[in-house]
């Protein structure tokens, strides 16, 4: 299947909101990517990075992040990787809020709470969180939209295909945004505080992964901000044979591409190498950069 949307360059790309404003910093879409760091704070994150719910390591780590460029924080307590045992809200809480309070007090950047459960989602944006990222697209936890439509913020709503019928890789996320955007209209979320997900990793082969970032121009047609998080992960790992902490130029290769096919952010580990990519890959897709006046 061929996309009725070919990509060219700069990007063209339509969206029913100009831009979202996030903690008072703009988000200006197809102007620019823009990235986000990685904060897990659980004991089995699958990249390693884990920084096992300790609050100085947290803070620490978003420190380093915003001084290496990052534009967004994105913090969970419960890994998502394949197998991982799902916790408790009240676990999860307990994880969560010492980690996400000293990343608040150390930093202004924007954060995003990594959870599909509507009532740690509820306490994180209380204690300082700014958007919630949940890897259910609001169909896991029925309380959810709920809670993002009555904090107002913004929603990374992602696919998830674990546990579905497989029909079509662009078919199958289509319909699980079309799912999601019902819901958040129902409780009153509008499309201009929703950012898509696609999903990569969360229930596809490797070669389905593959396929997804090729076909991404496919997902305009929403008409919302994509964010797509391939950092470190498998599918990189199978095509180089390489173990998690060597995925660097994989996860760079990715990056490039997603950018070049239309992703609004990206969801990274490695946030300065990232950063330079995206500024790259913008300078190509996006016909942002010019030289500088010689003095």
């Amino acid at each position: 299947m061929t996309s009725t949307r070919p990509v060219s360059w700069p990007l063209a790309r339509a969206y029913r909101a100009p831009s979202t404003v996030i903690r008072g910093r703009e988000f200006r879409w197809g102007a620019r990517t823009y990235v986000m760091g990685i904060i897990n704070v659980t004991p089995d994150s699958f990249s390693g990075d884990g920084v096992n719910a300790d609050p100085g390591a947290a803070a620490a780590l978003a420190c380093r992040f915003e001084a290496e460029g990052a534009d967004i924080l994105d913090i969970g307590a419960e890994s998502s990787r394949p197998g991982a045992q799902e916790l408790d809200p009240a676990e999860e809480l307990r994880r969560l809020l010492p980690c996400l309070r000293a990343v608040r007090a150390a930093t202004g950047l924007p954060i995003s709470v990594d959870t599909y459960h509507a009532s740690v989602a509820e306490a994180a944006l209380e204690a300082g969180a700014d958007a919630v990222n949940d890897i259910w697209g609001l169909r896991r936890d029925p309380d959810m939209a709920a809670v993002a439509a009555r904090a107002g913020c913004p929603v990374i709503a992602m696919h998830n295909q674990r546990g579905r019928t497989f029909h079509d890789v662009v078919g199958d996320i289509a319909a699980g945004f079309e799912a999601t955007l019902a819901i958040a209209s129902g409780a009153g979320i509008p499309p201009e505080r929703i950012i898509l997900d696609p999903g990569f990793g969360f229930g596809w082969t490797p070669e389905q992964n593959l396929e997804m970032l090729r076909r991404l121009p496919e997902l305009w047609r929403f008409d919302l901000p994509l964010l797509v998080g391939t950092s470190r992960k498998s599918t990189i790992g199978l095509v180089l044979d390489a173990p998690v902490d060597q995925r660097l130029e994989g996860t760079a290769a990715t990056v490039a591409f997603s950018i070049a096919a239309g992703a609004d952010i990206v969801r990274v580990h490695d946030v300065a190498a990232m950063v330079r990519v995206a500024r790259m890959t913008d300078a190509i897709a996006r016909a942002g950069w010019r030289q500088p006046p010689a003095p």
